[in-house]
């Protein structure tokens, strides 16, 4: 039997060059490594203020991108989380293995919570539950993430490793995966923070359906330094990042890259990564606006993915009532 791989991607915010290289490539490249499990984790965006009556339109235009990144349904198992209830219930019986003191050291709770003016909810603390439900629920071996969810990772390996230990081998305890190349996409304009839809600006985020002539103005007026060498340093963040992203979207090394421009100076070079991102980014926006159109056949393909989500899901949940002393309750019964 191959590798099970899940992942899962919230339906919140625009998706930037960031969310594509760190994650949403690893999804695409999963197909061929294994049984790929994807989400679209909408249950995950309550936890922080939200607008309900746009929650469904930005489940579908986030689906419609991880389509048109290639995303296939033949070779993959999507749907959406809501649709899987399964999730929620195996939240709560994994909450008894999990320790309160690790949920308030979480950063993303302490970043989270610390923006939030009138309310943080018990769901942005329980978020790294219901995440770890998620993957544990499909005993997935492998967890394809970017750079800033590694936390959360390991919180969900000792939730299984607690689980096992308390009640008997049930859960597959997950790794990992972070790509060496594009991990952490930083923010053109502030290349000391992590690219982001809501905490970046907007100048300095590459959406993946932004115009050509728009991302190729994001790239040319990004920050750099005063200096003129193209390479990697630690007194160089602009640079850097700038380095860092054309090796991931033209499949290069960094040393390459540097190789490459040697001598070149930063205009030239901005204007050949931007053009590069464009040309990387040029299918994937044309076909999305082709599947976005057809609301019916993404609920369609939700409900196909939601059935079989459910079999593997229901299946392991059972399991986990059982270990814990509950009626197990599987289909058919």
């Amino acid at each position: 039997m191959s590798e099970r791989i899940f992942s899962g991607i919230q339906p919140t915010g625009r998706k930037h060059l960031g969310n594509y290289i760190g994650a949403i490539t690893q999804y695409v490249a999963g197909q061929d490594r294994g049984e790929a499990i994807y989400c679209v984790v909408d249950l995950h965006a309550i936890s922080v203020p939200y607008d309900a009556s746009a929650l469904q339109s930005s489940v579908y235009d986030v689906a419609a991108v991880l389509l048109a990144a290639g995303l296939d349904p033949e070779r993959c198992l999507f749907f959406r989380q809501s649709d899987v209830q399964e999730h929620t219930e195996l939240t709560w019986l994994l909450s008894s293995v999990t320790a309160y003191g690790d949920l308030t050291r979480m950063h993303q709770f302490k970043e989270k919570s610390a923006s939030q003016r009138e309310l943080v909810s018990a769901a942005l603390l329980y978020y790294p539950v219901l995440m770890a439900a998620d993957v544990l629920a499909y005993r997935a071996r492998e967890v394809p993430v970017g750079d800033d969810q590694r936390q959360h990772v390991e919180l969900m390996r000792d939730i299984a490793e607690r689980f096992n230990a308390r009640f008997g081998e049930t859960l597959v305890v997950p790794e990992h995966r972070i790509p060496e190349v594009g991990a952490r996409i930083m923010d053109l304009q502030m290349p000391e923070r992590k690219m982001s839809t809501t905490g970046g600006t907007p100048q300095g985020t590459v959406l993946v359906l932004d115009a050509p002539n728009t991302v190729l103005k994001k790239f040319r007026s990004a920050v750099t330094d005063s200096g003129t060498e193209v390479r990697r340093a630690p007194d160089k963040p602009g640079v850097s990042n700038l380095i860092e992203i054309l090796s991931a979207v033209t499949r290069r090394t960094p040393e390459a890259v540097e190789a490459e421009f040697d001598g070149s100076g930063y205009g030239a070079f901005k204007t050949a990564v931007g053009e590069a991102v464009i040309e990387y980014l040029t299918p994937v926006r044309e076909r999305y606006h082709e599947l976005r159109s057809d609301e019916a056949e993404l609920e369609r393909m939700f409900a196909l993915g939601a059935d079989k989500a459910r079999a593997i899901a229901g299946e392991t949940l059972a399991d986990v009532r059982t270990a814990m002393g509950f009626r197990a309750v599987r289909a058919g019964q």
